[in-house]
């Protein structure tokens, strides 16, 4: 017995008692301090605010207690395509999911279509509430907002054409009756061009001898919401030797049903269904048009002048998904810095990381201001009492907010999950999709440079008038701010500044082709600034406002800087291709 070892039972080492944090979403109406202070500003009617405050708060607390939910439902079950039925025939079904059926119902109840164009408190007021739910609405609809926008275009663009023969169209496109509701897919991009739609597009349209009525034979090479209800499309019309017209002046627009009254496709075969590095939720597919009915709904040669409309809209609708990832982002970031310990305390306790997220919060700030700047403005020439000044406003701004939200996004949304570190990371926190989906921003309704290069566009068709009315009403807005708060002299004057130097470069012709983009930003940012001073200078101005203001002028690139070596000739356009090109011996 002696010397006997006692056998003690082995006991696993605690493993500890720390997890890791999660952040909590909040309403993201009554959460975010900004855009309630700004539609107060924007909507000084008391009624009009009032109801719309009760709305966006109602409808901030569904998106907590239903619609994300949703959302990520359609994430974890995207889109599936069955092409043919177990007998062998062909039917290209597009299966989604419960949850992506249940968004479009709600996208009727919550009336993110109608509002735009049925409010009782007029145009401007309407389009206000619209954007504020679709701004709301648009990280949690599990890429629902994508339909929606094409909707809203269709609608813009049937109701800009005055044809009775869509009224019908119309009415189920703004319909708030789930069961009567459409929405509308937008089928211009084909293999040969993306942007390029006036020489990119092959798709031929056969008349069939009754008037108005064609048969389209095509590839659309990337049509996203393919389970939509119907399409407004471009084609070519052939002439009696079935021979189309080249270039942009052979196009017209075309609408059509998806399916025909059997509910079989219309003559629409779906080839495939993309897959995408982000929006995984959105049927996006390869369609073959063989024999599509469709109806002429475009002057006959007006293709490209008709999806104009369509175009300003579904670019507004792009920033607004772009501002409204950045606000979800710092959102969730702000709240995990609350939650988030770390040697000891809460991380929101170091200066360092709040700063970083400091810059998030202003990023944010700068896009929604820009963002609903737009949007007022497209309320306003949407109204009778529509300004030529507001018309080119809108021309020049819309693509510059839509370019700058959509640069901005991505490293804003970036930098937002390293705030949350490695769990940021990890799939199943749902954090990563917001990345993914945010990159598609810039892509989207026109890159970087093909819309830097509109904005060229939009100042040479006015020959210059566009950048006159801009420039008085930056100067304007800026004087009146000063007014009411004398405080923000300063920062007025630093934009003031460079308003100027941007308008001594034009008028030196020192911008062209190769510095469209460095125009474009400086345009974006010396307009941000106005509006954050203005901002600051309302009556509902917090002290924040003021201080994202300050901060915005301080930290924006000077124009001297940002056009510098071009202006002094040190980049020469040969010296950028012997860069790029330097090892194709083919160049």
């Amino acid at each position: 017995m002696a010397n006997q070892v006692r056998k003690v039972p082995f006991r696993h080492p605690q493993v500890g008692t720390f997890f890791q944090a999660q952040p909590k979403l909040e309403n993201p109406y009554l959460g975010d301090g900004l855009l309630q202070r700004l539609l107060r500003r924007l909507v000084p009617d008391d009624e009009a605010y009032n109801e719309m405050h009760h709305d966006l708060a109602k409808f901030g607390e569904r998106i907590l207690t239903e619609i994300d939910s949703l959302g990520e439902e359609c994430e974890k079950s995207p889109p599936q395509l069955i092409q043919y039925d177990p007998w062998g025939n062909r039917i290209d079904d597009i299966v989604t999911c419960g949850a992506w059926k249940k968004l479009k119902d709600i996208s009727a109840e919550e009336k993110l279509i109608a509002l735009g164009y049925n409010s009782k408190h007029g145009q401007t007021y309407g389009r206000l509430h619209q954007f504020a739910k679709l701004f709301m609405f648009g990280p949690a609809s599990g890429l629902f907002s994508c339909p929606l926008a094409m909707t809203d275009g269709a609608a813009k663009s049937i109701k800009a054409l005055k044809a009775d023969s869509l009224k019908f169209a119309y009415e189920n496109l703004t319909s708030t009756d789930p069961s009567q509701f459409w929405t509308s897919g937008q089928w211009m991009t084909e293999r040969r061009g993306g942007s390029d739609v006036g020489t990119g597009t092959e798709t031929v349209a056969i008349p069939t001898g009754e008037e108005g009525k064609f048969k389209l034979h095509g590839y659309k090479w990337f049509s996203s919401a393919t389970d939509s209800d119907m399409a407004l499309t471009l084609a070519r019309i052939v002439d009696s030797d079935g021979v189309a017209l080249p270039g942009s002046s052979g196009l017209s627009m075309f609408f059509l049903k998806t399916r025909k009254p059997t509910g079989t496709l219309n003559n629409i075969q779906v080839m495939k269904l993309k897959n995408k590095l982000g929006t995984r939720q959105l049927p996006t597919g390869e369609l073959l048009l063989d024999g599509a009915e469709a109806q002429l709904v475009s002057t006959q040669g007006r293709g490209v002048a008709s999806i104009s409309q369509m175009l300003t809209i579904t670019r507004i609708h792009n920033g607004a998904a772009s501002t409204s990832y950045m606000r979800r982002i710092s959102s969730l970031a702000r709240d995990y810095s609350k939650r988030r310990i770390c040697f000891g305390v809460p991380i929101f306790k170091y200066p360092l990381h709040v700063d970083t997220l400091a810059a998030l919060e202003l990023n944010t700030r700068a896009c929604t201001t820009l963002l609903f700047e737009v949007v007022r403005l497209l309320g306003h020439t949407e109204e009778e009492s529509q300004k030529a000044e507001e018309q080119l406003l809108l021309r020049l701004l819309s693509p510059v907010m839509k370019l700058y939200t959509g640069k901005l996004c991505v490293p804003t949304v970036s930098e937002g999950i390293e705030c949350i570190g490695g769990q940021g990371y990890i799939e199943d926190t749902g954090i990563p999709k917001i990345l993914r989906d945010a990159q598609v921003t810039p892509i989207w309704e026109g890159t970087t440079n093909i819309l830097s290069l509109d904005v060229l566009r939009a100042i040479g068709k006015s020959k210059g008038e566009v950048l006159r009315v801009w420039e008085s009403n930056v100067s304007t807005r800026l004087k009146n701010s000063v007014s009411s708060k004398p405080q923000l002299a300063p920062v007025a004057k630093k934009i003031s500044e460079e308003l100027v130097q941007l308008l001594d470069l034009l008028q030196n012709k020192m911008v062209h082709e190769r510095s469209a983009r460095l125009l474009a930003f400086s345009l974006a940012e010396i307009t941000i600034g106005m509006l954050l001073i203005e901002q600051a200078g309302g009556a509902t101005a917090a002290k924040s406002d003021v201080i994202a203001a300050e901060r915005w002028a301080s930290q924006i690139p000077s124009v001297k800087q940002r056009f510098g070596a071009l202006e002094e000739e040190k980049i020469a356009e040969k010296d950028s291709s012997e860069l790029v090109f330097d090892s194709y011996s083919e160049i």
